[in-house]
Order: structure tokens, then sequence, then C-alpha cells
């Protein structure tokens, strides 16, 4: 029989999520909890697992489009015959659906539209809060135009289909895939798709260039690059325009969220850095850190975790609701991280409790899992107090806002070599920048300077961290 897998919700409430790569095509036979397709919500690209074995039929969604939670993506045939039930009423899918419990004999599987799962095969495969019905608000949508008096309403897409309604079943003429000129088949990474799609390049036109045919980046800038046909005119004062979504969307709500409702100050502070970065190198040649990355940050987020126990109401949440500041006794420091798909704030957990080298160690792979889209929505939820680096970029500063939820965030600029008193004599020492942003409604000037002040202070001599910590 053919069973359809419906889009879950696999974050905290979400609504909606964009179809990124299928790993599947028509005609491919799937197992349960095999890697079928990757999506993007608002907070983390996620990979999905199948909940059923068979064999694909058809792929209802494209890559690149955003579709609603509990809209089917994509159709199995499977082995079994499913017995009369009642008809699915089209709702959303819910926690209950897609972590299956024990069922009655012959129960159809929750969450799968016609499709009983044998006993051997009933294991958890998505994990979600699932969305309530009755509480989650979505931007409101165009309205649709009326066809003219007279005129037959255009067809509904794949995905504006309601599950419930009867419908001939796919054939593999009558898939996506089909349609859009296999694009599925195309050999070619995420990143590289997104590229493509960035410069609106057309895939299935090119012809990869590296291993087994794989389209790389290369291959994508020199389709780019080419000239237009002559019988395209040259236009001038083009324009991209580029969808709010995903990661950008909700970057942007939170930013704008947290600057209007939070009363931001921002406090700098010039700091001689020269004996951190001398520590940063003494710790290089340890053998206990030959394999881990040590740089500045790794200092800042320990001096920052120090002075955050001294002054805990910089690591605390205001609410709103309950009027109370609520002081955390632990510290899930967050580190901004610039990727392609936008800025995300994953934190480590508990980082107050980690040694030097667990930290270091922590931050390295954070970095990299940001850098390779593999960061989770559990992974950005919890954190109490930020560090963002614009120093890489080769900015000195500047006024960073608060990540929502958190009451302070700390930046740090690059290290240059400038010329410093030290002991009424002018000399080359490396220097950087420190700003602080805080929530005036819960830290006031004094306690923000002094958070700032001892932060300065144990990267001019990291001493001041052992002696204080």
């Amino acid at each position: 029989m053919r069973s359809e897998f419906r889009l879950p919700d696999v974050g905290e409430g979400l609504t909606e999520a964009e179809i990124v790569r299928w790993h599947v095509k028509v005609g491919d036979s799937v197992k349960v909890n095999q890697t079928i397709v990757e999506i993007e919500t608002a907070k983390a690209i996620v990979e999905l697992p199948c909940p059923f074995e068979g064999v694909v039929a058809g792929l209802m969604v494209d890559e690149g489009q955003t579709v609603d939670v509990g809209t089917p993506i994509i159709a199995v045939d499977t082995e079994e015959e499913a017995p009369p039930g009642p008809a699915d009423d089209g709702r959303a899918a819910r926690a209950e659906d897609l972590v299956p419990t024990p069922p009655a004999e012959g129960a159809v599987e929750p969450g799968v539209h016609g499709s009983p799962a044998p006993k051997e095969q009933r294991q958890p495969v998505l994990v979600g809060y699932g969305v309530k019905m009755d509480a989650t608000k979505r931007r409101p949508r165009k309205p649709a135009q009326q066809p003219p008096a007279g005129n037959h309403a255009p067809e509904p897409r794949p995905s504006q289909v309601i599950p419930s309604q009867a419908s001939p079943p796919l054939t593999a003429g009558e898939t996506h895939v089909a349609e859009r000129g296999t694009r599925a088949d195309v050999l070619a990474k995420p990143p590289v798709r997104k590229l493509a799609k960035d410069l609106g390049v057309d895939l299935t036109a090119l012809t990869g260039t590296g291993p087994h045919g794989t389209i790389t980046r290369d291959d994508v800038h020199a389709a780019a690059d080419q000239p237009p046909p002559a019988v395209r005119p040259a236009v001038r004062g083009q324009e991209e325009r580029v969808p709010i979504k995903g990661v950008r969307r909700a970057t942007a709500q939170a930013m704008v969220a947290s600057a209007f409702t939070a009363p931001h100050v921002t406090e700098f502070l010039q700091v001689d850095v020269t004996e951190t970065v001398q520590a940063v190198r003494r710790l290089r040649a340890m053998p206990d850190y030959a394999e881990i990355k040590v740089s500045p940050l790794l200092l800042l987020a320990k001096a920052l975790l120090v002075a955050a126990r001294r002054y805990p109401m910089a690591n605390s949440t205001w609410d709103e609701e309950a009027q109370e500041i609520v002081v955390k006794h632990y510290v899930n420091l967050g580190i901004a991280a610039a990727t392609p798909r936008g800025l995300l704030v994953p934190n480590i957990k508990n980082a107050d409790s980690l040694s030097l080298r667990d930290l270091a160690q922590a931050l390295a792979a954070l970095a990299e899992t940001a850098r390779a889209g593999k960061t989770q929505p559990a992974d950005m939820a919890g954190g109490t107090i930020t560090i963002t680096n614009v120093g890489v970029f080769g900015v000195d500063t500047g006024t960073p806002i608060i990540n929502p939820g958190e009451v302070a965030i700390l930046a740090l600029g690059q290290i240059r070599d400038l010329p410093w008193v030290v002991d009424g004599q002018v000399v080359p020492r490396s220097v950087c920048t420190l700003a602080l942003s805080f929530d005036h409604r819960v830290i006031d000037g004094e306690l923000g300077s002094l958070l700032l002040r001892d932060v300065g202070a144990m990267l001019e001599d990291p001493l001041r961290t052992l002696a204080w910590s």
C-alpha cells in the first residue's frame, strides 16, 4: 500500500520548515530510521529519518520549498495492507504521533496516513513537542487572488493538498521529481545547492567536474559567470530579492524584540592583553593542548565565567510575567557564530564547571558544528550570557544586541599592536577593546562597570583568573 509521511514539528512549536536536500529519490528502497531528507527550521538544519520501510513512490515537495508542519512530503510503497480505520482529519503531526507507543492489534501507525507498523518496528523515530493548534500564531499570508467569474479555480499545489482528501495514487510520472527535471538526482552538497540557488544557476543543466560527477562550487561559479544568451537584453540596475525565512527571519525577530524590550546600555574598555597573548602561546606549546585550538577567546571565556560568578546578577533573566529576576547559579555560555545560514548563538552547557582544557574542546566543537550547519535547536536553548567575537572580522568593537532571555553580552574586538604607556614609557603592546551591552532593568551602571573592569583585569593579568576562581 502507499503511505504518506508528513512534516513533523522537530522543535518547540515550529510551524513550518524548508526542504533543503532529499537523500532519496523515486524508486529507492528505504528502511526505518534511514535519513531521507534535510530540513531547515527557524533554528537549525535537521535530518529526518523515515518512520517505515518500503520503496519511495514520490517526493511531494521540492527542494527549496517551505511547507507547513503536517504537510505530506514523501510517499512510500509498503508491503503491508492497512485495515479500515477512521479518516485522517488533516491536522498537523503531534508529538504522540511521532513517538509511537505499543498499539492494539491491527492499529494504524499514528502520524502516517494509512500505514500500519509491525511490532518489531515500533521504536521512536522522531522527537518533537508538537504544535499547539489553539496557541500557535503565524504571520498572516497574502490572500489568494480570486479567479474571474465563470473560470475554474487553479489546481492546488501538492503541498496544499489536504491529506484526508481522496486522490489517485501517485505514479513515478506524477511525482515532483519528474516535474522538476530530476533535481534530486543531481550530485551536489547542500552548500553548493544553496550557492546555486543564490546565484540563480540551474543545477540540472550543469556537468559536475568533481568525484563521480559531483557539482562543485567552481562549476556553479563558472556557470554564473557565463554571459547571458544573446536574446536576453542587458538590464541595468537589476535587483535581487532574498526571501526572509529560516534562521534569518528568526534572528531578525529576536533582535528586534530584544532591542525594543530590554533597555540596552553599552560600555567600552580598552585593554592591554599582552600577557594574555603570551599565555596563549605558552598553552599551545604544552603537550596537553597540542591537539586543541587555543585562542584569546578561550581566556576571555574563562574570565567571563569567573566574573559571572563574582556578579551573579549578570547571569540572570528578567521574567516580565512573574515580575521577577531569575538568577542562574550555572552558566550556559553562548558564543555568537556567523554561519552561511545566518547568526547562530549555540551555548556550552554548564560551562562554569569545565576545566580550561575541557572549555577549549567545547569551544572548538561548538564552532565546528556551527560551520557544518549541524547546530541543533537544543544547542541554542537555555543560554545565560553570551560572547561575540567581532575581532575575527578585523573590527575593533561594536554595540552588540543582547541575546533574548539574557541580560548581558560581551564583544571582543581585534587585537592590535598599539603604543601603550608602561611605567612612564611608551612601548608597543597588544591591545583590544571590549564592549559590554547589558539590560539596564537588571544591571545598573555600577554593576556593569565592575563586571567589565574585572574581565579586563583578568585579560591584563591571566593570573588573576586563577586567583579569583
